[in-house]
């Protein structure tokens, strides 16, 4: 049942928290250009989002084994000084950091426009300049060959 005491309904709790700590990050960070802001998202989005299982002792040496995110374990295990759990999941949130940078990188070159080779600079500057002289001719053709009319004087509005 997803309503009542659930895992599912507290990791969808979390998914849920995590993205609104994703997107008031990245709109906090709107003084950066996209090309920082976006890795840096999807980084923090992978150190939030990584997974890893945890051991809680309960009484009498039974002990309850379970999923939980990374970074929670992390901190429960710094609390608790125990170093070999936190090594652990320390090395899980370099893992997501990287994996999320990594993917932060690749969606900015999605987004940035395509490179133009050496040369076609040129040519396409050249197009550009043809293409501008096309539209001219085609206007000043509309008005039979005339001149462009000269710019009427701007009229201004009269209040009262």
């Amino acid at each position: 049942m997803l309503t009542s005491d659930s895992m599912s309904l507290l990791w969808l709790t979390y998914l849920g928290l995590s993205l609104v700590v994703l997107l008031a990050g990245y709109l906090g960070l709107a003084f950066l250009p996209r090309m920082l802001r976006l890795p840096i998202t999807w980084a923090v989005a992978g150190i939030l989002w990584m997974p890893t299982r945890f051991r809680l002792p309960l009484v009498e040496g039974e002990t309850y084994t379970g999923m939980a995110p990374a970074v929670v374990v992390a901190a429960v295990a710094f609390l608790e000084r125990n170093a070999s759990t936190l090594m652990t999941t320390a090395l899980l949130l370099a893992a997501g950091a990287l994996l999320g940078l990594a993917i932060g990188v690749l969606q900015v070159r999605m987004f940035r426009a395509e490179p133009v080779a050496e040369g076609g600079a040129q040519k396409k500057k050249q197009q550009d300049e043809e293409s501008r002289k096309r539209d001219h001719n085609r206007r000043r053709a509309g008005q039979g060959g005339k001149h462009p009319h000269a710019p009427t004087k701007r009229r201004e509005p009269k209040i009262g």
